[in-house]
């Protein structure tokens, strides 16, 4: 299902989340967006469902990005970005980020991640390396996971327009079966790249079902 192009984000996420419900096992419906530019592919965290996640949100919406990443045949490396760089602030925010990034590696060992950082140092390893030479990312993150919806949407939306870059999303994660709600500036192209993300997953899923 595709929907949004009229009409609230909201009220089409309350329709999806009563009538397809969530996955199995997962808590939360969240939102990630990809931006392709010139700089090349990078993925956003949760940009258009909660306002304010919780560190275990967080980590969910972390898991399910990176699993989607995959899709895309593109190994995740996730940076959980604060205005915090590895403890050097403690705030009510940094501190969320920080056990977010703990439990994640706990609970996702094999996923690349680390934080909390400054989003230079997630986009440039001499940063980070300069600031914390124990971190485990190397090279540049391409998920990157932010605290709050407002630094998640308004950093894409900037980003989209400084940077003439093509929207693929948002892609609603941790629904029971492929269901995304568009928005209504998405373009005719944008329209048809979700259709076809959203074939595929529903193709994926009806294999997985079949072979079980």
């Amino acid at each position: 299902m595709i929907c949004g192009l009229e009409g609230r984000f909201e009220k089409h996420l309350r329709y999806v989340d009563m009538i397809i419900g969530k996955r199995e096992g997962v808590c939360d419906l969240s939102t990630l967006s990809m931006l392709i530019s010139q700089f090349g592919v990078t993925f956003f965290t949760d940009t258009y469902v909660t306002l304010c996640p919780s560190a275990s949100e967080i980590v969910e919406t972390t898991i399910l990005a990176a699993e989607e990443i995959r899709r895309f045949g593109i190994e995740p490396k996730a940076a959980l970005l604060s205005h915090s760089n590895f403890g050097s602030r403690d705030s009510e925010s940094s501190i969320k980020m920080r056990e977010a990034a703990s439990m994640l590696k706990r609970v996702a060992p094999d996923l690349v991640s680390d934080g909390e950082m400054h989003g230079d140092s997630a986009l440039s390893e001499v940063l980070r390396q300069r600031v914390y030479p124990q971190a485990s990312l190397s090279g540049e993150a391409n998920l990157l996971v932010f605290p709050s919806l407002d630094a998640a949407n308004i950093t894409l939306t900037t980003l989209k327009i400084m940077t003439d870059a093509l929207h693929v999303g948002p892609i609603l994660l941790g629904t029971a079966m492929p269901a995304h709600i568009l928005t209504p500036s998405v373009t005719s192209r944008g329209v048809v790249n979700m259709t076809a993300l959203a074939a595929v997953e529903a193709l994926q899923k009806s294999k997985a079902v079949m072979t079980n």
